[in-house]
């Protein structure tokens, strides 16, 4: 019996350290540091390739809202490139992709490719999402959900990136924090 106890303590101390830190609200901080550490290694790069031969057609019969309450159909968005990035302030690994996504933000031409920041935080959170980003100093367009978001956005994990392309065709899916600003990648976006 106490042989099965030894082994279990590292599992129970494991398991005590995880819910202290989800009680105390530093889950997403460490989460954040991990993630961040891991961007700046390089390993978590941008994929600039199509990641499949027939990739998935996008539906833009939705709508998003500025962070100013102003109701945006994603339509506009038809004809265009697009870097569409789900997030939430909440979320650690989305909050560590952030620097890199402005970073990517300041050096891309903006005349080929339009950036959509969706936050999927609750609807009542747009405060929090206004201050968390004014306090980044994040210039990239931020978005809150309306509620209803097409199926291929109901993703289980975030962060998720998507890069569709001029043609309405999702050409790349990143799931986890991943480091945006190489130039390989702002090649592959602006050349889409």
């Amino acid at each position: 019996m106490s042989r099965i106890l030894n082994f279990l303590k590292p599992f129970a101390f494991a398991i005590a350290i995880v819910a202290v830190l989800k009680l105390t609200g530093t889950l997403s901080s460490v989460s954040y540091l991990a993630n961040a550490a891991l961007l700046k290694t390089g390993i978590k790069n941008a994929n600039s390739e199509i990641k499949s031969s027939a990739p998935e057609k996008f539906d833009y019969d939705f709508k998003i809202k500025s962070l100013d309450g102003q109701l945006v159909d994603f339509k506009q968005f038809e004809g265009k490139t697009v870097f569409l990035n789900l997030w939430a302030t909440w979320c650690g690994p989305c909050r560590a992709e952030m620097p890199s996504i402005q970073k990517l933000y300041d050096k891309v031409d903006k005349t080929k490719v339009e950036f959509v920041v969706l936050s999927l935080d609750a609807a009542d959170a747009t405060p929090k999402v206004v201050k968390y980003i004014e306090k980044n100093q994040y210039t990239f367009p931020v978005y809150h959900h309306t509620g209803y978001v097409p199926e291929l956005l109901q993703v289980p994990s975030i962060p998720t990136t998507f890069i569709i392309n001029k043609n309405g065709k999702v050409v790349s899916k990143e799931v986890g924090a991943t480091n945006f600003d190489t130039d390989k990648f702002k090649n592959y976006l602006e050349n889409l």
